[in-house]
């Protein structure tokens, strides 16, 4: 239904709804209900909240692992990569640390490595997961994720 207006031309009330809708919701609002994401309600909702999905894990038949003896006890670090390359790792290479007096294990982790990082960690049951200083012989370079074995 429209009504006449005062200036003698026709004014549709939807125009006048729409317009009141827009300043009351601001412009951000309306874009964000026409460019909705799939799914009603909740789900709606959930969809939009969520980060973009992460790339796969590589699998661990592709990679490799520098077992390094930090804790002195003989025969550690070739025990820990016989276990690791028994999860299924391409490569587990057992050799020293610089120094024997670590305190606890850590898996170290090159940019990009994080989460492969976080996964061999759980595999190899060690709660410390911290990025590489770049503290390893350069004869290792290639290696992306280096556990050190302490005392723990």
């Amino acid at each position: 239904m429209e009504h006449a207006h005062s200036l003698g031309r026709p004014f549709p009330w939807r125009t006048l709804a729409l317009a009141a809708s827009v300043l009351a919701l601001g412009a951000g609002s309306v874009v964000a209900l026409v460019d909705r994401p799939a799914g009603t309600g909740a789900e709606g909702a959930r969809q939009a909240r969520q980060a973009p999905a992460l790339p796969p894990l590589r699998p661990r038949s592709r990679i490799s692992v520098l077992v390094l003896n930090g804790n002195g006890i003989s025969g550690v670090a070739g025990t820990k990569a016989t276990a690791i390359l028994a999860r299924g790792y391409q490569h587990a290479i057992p050799s020293d640390a610089p120094q024997l007096d670590y305190a606890r294990s850590v898996v170290l982790f090159r940019p990009g490595w994080q989460r492969e990082a976080e996964r061999l960690a759980k595999d190899a049951g060690i709660r410390a997961v911290s990025t590489l200083d770049g503290r390893v012989a350069p004869t290792y370079a290639h290696v992306p994720l280096i556990l050190i074995l302490g005392a723990n």
